[in-house]
């Protein structure tokens, strides 16, 4: 596996992103589970069903978001948010 692999929302799912204010879910088809998420989650998400992205590559879309800067520790949150979506079927790596 790359060092830095890229990420895509799994193919093979349904997925509804909703959101009410500053509430966000996002739906899973395939197990029928919903997830509330946070705003950096969320727009992880968001950019992920756009394209396969990196983690770095996340992190660097997501922080002007935020106002904040991507360095290391918010690229190792993305990663861990990442690391919580692979786990609930949301995301797999990409075959790009």
């Amino acid at each position: 596996m790359p060092l830095n692999p890229k990420w895509q929302v799994a193919d093979e799912n349904e997925f509804l992103l909703r959101s009410w204010d500053d509430e966000f879910v996002v739906y899973n088809g395939a197990t029928g589970d919903t997830h509330l998420l946070g705003l950096v989650a969320a727009q992880v998400m968001l950019k992920l069903q756009q394209t396969p992205t990196d983690a770095v590559s996340l992190a660097e879309w997501v922080a002007p978001l935020q106002q904040i800067e991507p360095d290391d520790e918010f690229v190792l949150f993305i990663e861990q948010i990442l690391t919580n979506f692979d786990s609930l079927g949301i995301i797999e790596h990409s075959r790009l």
